[in-house]
Formats: structure tokens, sequence, C-alpha cells
């Protein structure tokens, strides 16, 4: 596996708290496509969740996909909307981009 060389796209205006929901989320969706076993859909789940406490709207919601899927290659949306459809792990085929 390649090292990351990428920032996690953030809001200056986040607490430390608020940053440590978010780069959660990022970390699970990158485990979901760089893992051999993938991530627990519960774990995607329960990210998500924490993830949307800091940003509720959806419109920023998709920025920040649009940004971290421009940064990494992963999709926060396809891989969420896979988690919801299924049980047990969680296993994305892509690539990150280097």
């Amino acid at each position: 596996m390649q090292p990351k060389n990428y920032a996690y796209p953030l809001q200056p205006d986040w607490s430390t708290a608020d940053i440590v929901a978010v780069t959660t989320l990022y970390q699970r969706v990158e485990d979901a496509y760089e893992l051999p076993q993938g991530v627990a859909s519960t774990a995607l789940i329960a990210a998500y969740r924490d993830f949307q406490a800091v940003v509720p709207q959806k419109f920023e919601e998709k920025q920040l996909d649009k940004e971290f899927e421009a940064a990494a290659g992963y999709s926060i949306y396809r891989t969420m909307k896979r988690a919801r459809s299924e049980s047990g792990q969680i296993k994305m085929k892509g690539q990150a981009k280097s």
C-alpha cells in the first residue's frame, strides 16, 4: 500500500471533536477501499451519523464528499449507499489517487 499524500477536507471553524468525527468517517471510507477485509457496515454507519452531527446540511456534505473524492479517489456517497444496503463487511473497489 502506498502512503497517503493528500489532506482531508476540513473546515477551519470546526472544533477538535468535530474534526475527529469527520476524519473518522474519512478513515472508515478509506478502510472500505484499502483493507483486504473491508470495514463493517455498522462502523461506517456509526461514523456517518457522527459526521452528520457536524455536517447537517446536504450541500456541505456533498461538497466535502466531492473534495474527499478529488483528493483521495474514494466516494463517501457510494460507500455509504453500499453500507446501508448490505450488512457485514463492506469492501469497495477502486484505487486511491497517487
